[in-house]
């Protein structure tokens, strides 16, 4: 597994954080009501939308880490039912995300991860795995971002990865996290 492929896993992860904190963001300016409203979606409201992209990430984060959590993570459906509540675990998850990518080597990627499935252990190579997080959060991230646009909040712009020509327009944003385009980037940042 080459070494720029470690990179890119990490990129995501934070392009990932920074979609969170964006959407969150947005969602803060909602009521409870607004947020608990039934819209048309998989699940059917922003809350559930957002606390199924948490405990998603817990199950498998927690897998990528070597834990064993498994299916109990899903007993809870809204562990976190206001937005006040749930955007500082996601982002507490959101780190530990990073953690798992700023970790990894082209070993470890390339290596496997086991998945507690309760009645059966799934090995899965770690890159495979990430690629179905990721996945999973943009997807559930697109419905949430529909959702908000029958609100009265402007969605905010999910569908940029980092573009050079727009670092400017982020900066203040990466100042926030305590992020830079070198710590996205590492050495190939520019």
């Amino acid at each position: 597994m080459p070494a720029a492929l470690v990179q890119t896993f990490r990129a995501f992860a934070y392009n990932n954080a920074w979609a969170n904190r964006r959407l969150h963001q947005a969602c803060a300016e909602l009521s409870q009501e607004q947020f608990e409203a039934t819209r048309t979606s998989f699940f059917p409201s922003l809350q559930t939308t957002l606390n199924h992209v948490y405990v998603a990430d817990l199950f498998y984060i927690d897998a990528l880490e070597g834990g064993w959590l498994g299916p109990k993570v899903w007993e809870d459906h809204v562990p976190h039912p206001s937005v006040a509540t749930l955007a500082p675990e996601q982002a507490a998850m959101d780190r530990r995300l990073i953690e798992v990518c700023n970790a990894l080597t082209p070993e470890l990627l390339d290596g496997d991860a086991l998945v507690n499935r309760g009645a059966r252990v799934q090995r899965e190579r770690r890159d495979r795995l990430l690629m179905h997080l990721f996945q999973h959060q943009i997807h559930h991230r697109g419905q949430a971002h529909a959702m908000l646009s029958g609100t009265s909040v402007k969605p905010p712009q999910l569908d940029e990865f980092f573009s050079i020509a727009e670092a400017p327009l982020r900066a203040e944003e990466f100042n926030a996290l305590g992020w830079s385009e070198a710590t996205v980037w590492g050495a190939t940042a520019k």
